[in-house]
């Protein structure tokens, strides 16, 4: 039987931390489905559609790697897909207890599919979506902390390409 985890996230945008997890993930299960879910509490720069493709183009490496988009509950998406299970990053203790609600709330909802915590490469840990938009809004160097399609389309989202 095949393994397969999701990566679930806003992904607004996809950063070299959310890639590293990725690509982490891919070595321990036999298919990795990123999946862009919309959050409703955040105003994204980029559509749904956007991050899809840069996510699509930025793991296109990774062979056993997968692109999606929904607006389902994560437990009734990983239910239709037969996922087996959740990968989730932690950049910092701070975040241990929000994962740990989430995590709880989604045994709830399905006590089948197991949830995954992988550690932030430390070069990553201080990363978060909001900051890159920040730098990036007053063209700050974003290179390395990014994938390259990202950053151009970060360029070009703030008219700076």
């Amino acid at each position: 039987m095949s393994k397969l985890a999701i990566v679930p996230g806003s992904f607004d945008p996809f950063t070299n931390g959310h890639l590293d997890i990725v690509e982490r993930g891919a070595k321990t299960f036999d298919e990795i489905l990123v999946t862009v879910f919309n959050n409703q509490a955040k105003s994204p720069l980029f559509t749904v559609e956007e991050r899809v493709n840069l996510i699509k183009e930025s793991t296109k490496h990774l062979p056993n790697v997968k692109v999606d988009s929904s607006d389902f509950l994560l437990m009734d998406y990983a239910a239709e897909k037969n996922a087996n299970a959740v990968i989730r990053g932690l950049r910092a203790i701070s975040d241990f207890e929000y994962e740990m609600q989430i995590t709880s709330m989604n045994r709830k909802l399905n006590k089948d599919i197991e949830t995954f915590f992988i550690m932030t490469n430390n070069q990553f840990s201080f990363l978060s979506s909001s900051m890159i938009k920040e730098v990036a809004q007053y063209n700050g160097n974003i290179t390395g902390l990014v994938p390259e399609i990202v950053e151009l389309a970060l360029k070009k989202k703030f008219n700076f390409a």
